[in-house]
């Protein structure tokens, strides 16, 4: 059933709409021609935006909720991770931000610090002169450190125990079982000590008779505890800083043209395929789509980087998210929702953060066995002090074992890796460099050859006439004549005439009885001269001679020969041919300069491979190679020892691409090559990889900082803990300071992994 009226504005659908239906992928699309656009179903229908809320179920995608430490757990509704105990982040680009757990744990922070200031005062009084235990009484005292710890232990740090309570019960032992185990013990220790304090024997007791209470320590603990974890959640906030600044990128309407001429505002996500959009001066473009009137000047440093406008006339490709200059253009949209370049980047961004390195698995081992170890250890300071420490030995006993599990706390070991790798990524996004899997990102920088394919990747990927070689005539004259012939044909070295004679703004002449031959060129007429362009069996058909040194030469470099001929005699030579890209000798030789032994591989001739490798001052190159080629020598580069990236950019590239140890794929690719790398080039700049590689060595250079400091804390930590300097100080380690020691192993690697984002690509 469709309706014949607009249900949101009252107008008639056939009447005001120039096309009243629209094929979308098996969808049929009406519009009244004005802001509605509106998608009709018997029942229900649904409006794509802006007009109702209303939405079938059918179309609303399920959240899913993952840990960003632990990527391999997804739930379908919130909660905590059943590994760290970290809470579950929701997998949609762009709300990854723990904003909610955030404002609770602030709060908690707050409220904590109220009561654990004046806690703390009372612990340290007897330093600064005060006697409340003379003035109070050692009960009310107790009672009253009972009354402000208890709100921070049972109420602010509820969190921590249910998430350490959450590793006992799942045989995940982490950095929330020693803090819940830790605070736990002392904080029901005092409180035993506080209501019963004769069922102690003199073995936990003081020089002054009393049992010892710990409410500072505990409350202390989980004070800074939760400062760690607010400090984590704002750094992890930022890591998604990429990620919103790439949302930001793409404007909430389009200017859109309809069938009349007239235009409005329309929200993006009424924009079709096929719709054509008006983009004013200094406009955002909103979507993916080619110019169709008009030229501009277009900031594309969001794909590329480079701050240097690029200019685009009628035909050009324009992306969603970059930035019109002075000029107005009509665009045709092609790409919309999330097949746009800027919705591919956002969701591939959000895939990488979540993704693992390989060195995280050697981390999560290490921290397997580290646990248990560090809760051997505590029991092992315990029965120490305890047998074998001068009195009260109980005392001392219980202060080292709490202080061994709260300064051995794991947690900046958990963070070392992918707070590396979170904000690694987003750096990488706004250079123009998107990591699909940690995994290539850290290896890149192992890598020792790189091999490249040709067509798009070293070159434009798109046909130019290279050379003119005139027989009496002059380059222009061939040019505009080939040009004339070419005007009616739809063949793309065709175009590639048409585009320099275009470029040199040449008058190309008319053409009488113009004839397409198949597989073979055209001809016509140009005044009283009979005209064929073509290649060699068109001129074979004419009786032309088209044997000549020029022509073996631009045929051993891979080039397609296009011969002119005018009344039966050849007149001119065009080579059309792929044109390398600017900078691809700049590149390459970087590349070198690097470190990476360079090989390209090409579907062109061998001599024509040769050359190209000459002009790029590469000197290992093979030609004629195939998509299974290109993949068999992958694997025999690899089982030689090399660890190798592959760089490529079409469909015959993506088995190699897979096959590499770091696929590398041009942004201005096939769909098939960009799945198959690890990294995607957003512009297919080769200056690109080199920009990847830097970052990878960055990479990997924070990660081994930020597990030193995550280990040094702990090696450290533990025996000062435990009780070692205590012959040098009469002293043990009090676990406050214990927990600050702690909280600063997370922050330092917090901090580290942030200045990634300062990195300069």
């Amino acid at each position: 059933m469709t309706p014949n009226i607009d249900p949101v504005c009252g107008m008639s659908v056939d009447a005001q709409s120039g096309k009243p239906t629209h094929d979308y992928q098996g969808t049929t699309y009406h519009f009244c021609g004005q802001k509605c656009r509106i998608k009709f179903e018997a029942d229900p229908y649904f409006y794509l935006s802006g007009a109702s809320k209303r939405q079938p179920k059918s179309v609303t995608k399920a959240a899913r909720y993952t840990c960003p430490m632990d990527p391999e757990i997804i739930r379908d509704h919130p909660g905590d991770c059943p590994i760290c105990g970290m809470s579950l982040e929701p997998m949609e680009p762009g709300v990854g931000a723990a904003t909610i757990e955030l404002a609770d744990l602030t709060r908690r922070l707050q409220i904590s610090a109220v009561f654990t200031l004046p806690l703390l005062v009372f612990s340290m009084a007897p330093m600064l002169g005060w006697d409340f235990h003379h003035n109070l009484g050692g009960q009310v005292e107790a009672f009253i450190e009972l009354a402000l710890a208890a709100p921070v232990v049972l109420w602010a740090g509820l969190p921590f125990f249910r998430r350490g309570w959450a590793s006992l019960r799942n045989l995940h032992l982490n950095m929330w079982t020693l803090i819940s185990i830790g605070v736990g013990a002392a904080f029901a220790y005092s409180v035993v000590a506080t209501l019963a304090p004769s069922l102690f024997p003199q073995g936990f007791r003081g020089h002054n008779g009393r049992v010892s209470i710990y409410y500072e320590a505990a409350a202390a603990i989980i004070l800074l505890a939760l400062f760690g974890q607010v400090q984590e959640l704002r750094a992890r906030s930022k890591t998604g800083d990429a990620i919103r600044a790439l949302m930001k990128l793409a404007p909430e309407t389009a200017l859109r043209l309809n069938a009349d001429g007239s235009e409005y505002s329309a929200p993006l996500a009424n924009i079709l395929p096929g719709d054509h959009l008006r983009i004013r001066p200094l406009d955002t473009i909103p979507l993916d789509g080619v110019i169709t009137q008009g030229h501009a000047s277009i900031d594309e440093s969001m794909l590329t980087g480079e701050a240097m406008p690029v200019s685009k006339t009628a035909g050009s490709a324009v992306t969603g998210g970059t930035k019109n200059g002075a000029g107005s253009f009509v665009m045709r949209a092609e790409r919309v929702g999330e097949a746009t370049t800027l919705a591919r980047m956002v969701a591939m961004v959000a895939t990488a953060q979540r993704s693992r390195a390989p060195i995280q698995s050697l981390a999560d081992k290490v921290a397997g066995w580290f646990v248990p170890a560090v809760m051997l250890s505590a029991l092992l300071a315990f029965n120490f002090w305890a047998f074998f420490g001068p009195s009260p030995a109980f005392v001392f006993a219980s202060i080292a074992a709490v202080s061994v599990l709260i300064i051995a706390c794991p947690c900046a070991l958990g963070l070392a890796t992918p707070m590396s790798v979170m904000t690694a990524t987003g750096r990488g996004a706004r250079a123009g460099v998107l990591v699909r899997a940690a995994t290539a990102l850290e290896r890149l920088a192992l890598a020792d050859t790189l091999v490249i394919d040709k067509t798009g990747t070293l070159s434009e990927g798109k046909p130019s006439v290279t050379r003119i070689i005139g027989l009496g005539l002059g380059d222009d004259e061939i040019l505009a004549m080939s040009a004339a012939l070419e005007l009616n044909s739809e063949h793309p070295l065709g175009k590639a005439v048409l585009l320099l004679a275009e470029q040199r703004q040449l008058s190309i002449p008319t053409v009488t009885e113009f004839v397409a031959i198949p597989g073979k060129g055209v001809s016509g007429r140009i005044g009283a001269d009979r005209l064929a362009l073509g290649n060699g069996a068109l001129m074979s058909d004419l009786g032309v001679s088209v044997t000549s040194p020029e022509v073996r030469e631009l045929a051993e470099l891979g080039q397609t020969v296009l011969h002119l001929a005018r009344n039966g005699h050849l007149v001119g030579i065009l080579g059309v041919g792929d044109t390398l890209k600017a900078n691809a000798a700049s590149a390459l030789a970087a590349l070198q300069q690097a470190g990476l032994t360079i090989i390209i591989a090409s579907r062109d001739t061998p001599e024509s491979a040769r050359s190209i490798g000459a002009k790029l001052g590469v000197a290992q190159t093979l030609g004629n190679m195939q998509p299974e080629n290109k993949k068999r020598l992958v694997q025999t580069l690899q089982a030689d020892g090399h660890i190798v990236a592959m760089a490529g950019d079409g469909v015959n590239d993506a088995l190699a691409l897979s096959s590499a140890d770091i696929g590398i794929a041009m942004g201005n690719g096939s769909d098939v090559a960009l799945e198959s790398a690890g990294i995607t080039l957003l512009k297919g700049d080769l200056t690109g990889i080199l920009r990847a590689r830097k970052l990878s060595t960055a990479l990997r250079r924070n990660i081994r900082q930020n597990l030193f400091f995550a280990f040094a804390y702990n090696t450290i930590g533990i025996p000062v803990a435990a009780g070692a300097l205590y012959p040098l100080t009469g002293a043990l380690l009090s676990p406050i300071f214990a927990a600050a020691a702690t909280s600063l192993s997370s922050v330092s690697v917090i901090w580290n992994s942030l200045r990634l984002n300062k990195l300069q690509l």
